[in-house]
């Protein structure tokens, strides 16, 4: 499977034989969230990447292999952008731009998310290249309510070596954040990041980011 081939950029995936970490990163657009949600949040990861911090990070990292995806229902999962790989300020533009232009997918279904983490689990076994680090960055405002639950996702599909850390859009009941650190989480170093809402969640995308690509406790950044 080759990487998506960004405008302007000289070289192949096949030249590159290692990469600092392998991120996922799994959008929640189940039925709670409306239309300017959905905004917020695409806009909101967009800029995150944008950031002058961020950018550092992962050119500074050597190479950060990306992918995303949008997810609600059972069989409700859309690519976003596909496996690609950043290594420049032009690979991650180009990446960001593709996600801020994304049309949702699904609006009308239900937060399955033990099928999200099972997708995000064999999308890994697509990746191109081997990286130190696998790490899935799933985020969403509220628990499962559709499906199996996310242990049985951990329990039915390949997940060794791999991260999972949640972004969480507080407020809904019952308490997402609590279950995200109850049963979602899971691996040496998983965390929580905690958005007050969805005008927030950019902030708190940009001081996730930092920690997973970083690979070191950045999450006590000033918020």
């Amino acid at each position: 499977m080759a990487f998506l081939l960004l405008a302007g950029l000289p070289r192949s995936a096949a030249a590159q034989t290692s990469c600092t970490v392998s991120l996922v990163l799994a959008i929640d657009v189940s039925s709670s969230v409306n239309a300017s949600e959905f905004d917020l949040q695409m806009r909101g990861l967009a800029r995150a990447l944008r950031d002058p911090s961020i950018i550092g990070a992962i050119v500074g990292s050597g190479g950060v292999q990306a992918m995303a995806f949008e997810w609600s229902g059972r069989y409700q999962q859309v690519e976003i952008v596909p496996w690609t790989l950043l290594s420049t300020e032009i690979d991650v533009f180009a990446f960001a731009s593709l996600i801020e232009s994304h049309a949702r997918g699904h609006d009308e279904f239900p937060t399955a998310l033990g099928y999200a983490l099972g997708h995000a689990a064999v999308r890994f076994a697509h990746a191109p290249l081997r990286c130190a680090r696998k790490v899935v960055d799933v985020s969403g405002d509220g628990v499962n309510n559709e499906g199996f639950e996310p242990s049985s996702a951990y329990a039915n599909f390949e997940f060794a070596g791999v991260t999972v850390n949640g972004l969480v859009i507080a407020g809904e009941r019952p308490d997402p954040v609590a279950y995200y650190r109850e049963q979602v989480i899971r691996g040496p170093g998983s965390f929580v990041e905690v958005a007050r809402d969805f005008d927030d969640y950019e902030a708190a995308m940009k001081r996730k980011l930092l920690r997973e690509i970083n690979g070191s406790a950045l999450s006590y950044l000033s918020k």
